[in-house]
């Protein structure tokens, strides 16, 4: 329960600003937003799955060392608030494939979120989650985190008229991952002394 929950929670922050909403919003725009829903939630399950068991094998060839993957993952968390601050914007041919018209709402979305999520800080997130906390609960916490920040974005963005506060939610997330960032080196330095 404590990897579904942590997952859960880091994940959402992590998607936060990034370009994956950007996504949804240009998907709900075309399509119904269940469809994209449905469409957001299969290639993050595929995704979030990969990632979980890179996470798991890195995590078990190093269990013996496990300040060196805290350390590690507290490194990557500060990367993942350093790229947060930068942000993250959809290419001008990422923004065209979202609007095209696909013979099936499903398959575009499903694909178009496949191939943006490979490399994107939410897989490297979910990734080093996975390097400490049980495989299955971090695989559903991810994935739901994941959907859940972009039904968010897909709602909101029709509330407010596409207008979300992106600096504000880009330093509020930025801040999450220093603080998961400066945990773990902690942790690390702790198991090391």
């Amino acid at each position: 329960m404590s990897a579904f929950l942590l997952s859960t929670a880091v994940i959402f922050v992590a998607e936060l600003g990034d370009k994956s909403q950007l996504m949804a919003l240009t998907f709900a725009a075309r399509y119904r937003a269940r469809d994209v829903l449905l469409g957001i939630t299969a290639a993050t399950a595929v995704v979030h799955l990969a990632s979980v068991g890179i996470g798991a094998v890195v995590g078990t060839a190093f269990a013996a060392h496990q300040w060196i993957v805290s350390l590690l993952a507290g490194i990557a968390f500060l990367g993942f608030a350093a790229w947060t601050l930068r942000g993250d914007e959809l290419t001008e041919s990422e923004a065209e494939k979202a609007q095209r018209t696909a013979r099936s709402a499903l398959w575009a979305v499903g694909i178009a979120f496949f191939l943006a999520e490979l490399g994107d800080k939410t897989m490297l997130a979910t990734i080093a989650l996975a390097t400490r906390e049980e495989w299955f609960g971090t695989w559903l916490g991810s994935t739901l985190g994941m959907v859940a920040a972009d039904a968010l974005a897909i709602g909101v963005g029709a509330l407010l008229g596409r207008r979300l506060p992106e600096r504000t939610i880009r330093i509020g997330a930025a801040v999450a991952f220093v603080v998961f960032g400066l945990l773990l080196i902690a942790e690390a330095l702790g198991l090391l002394a």
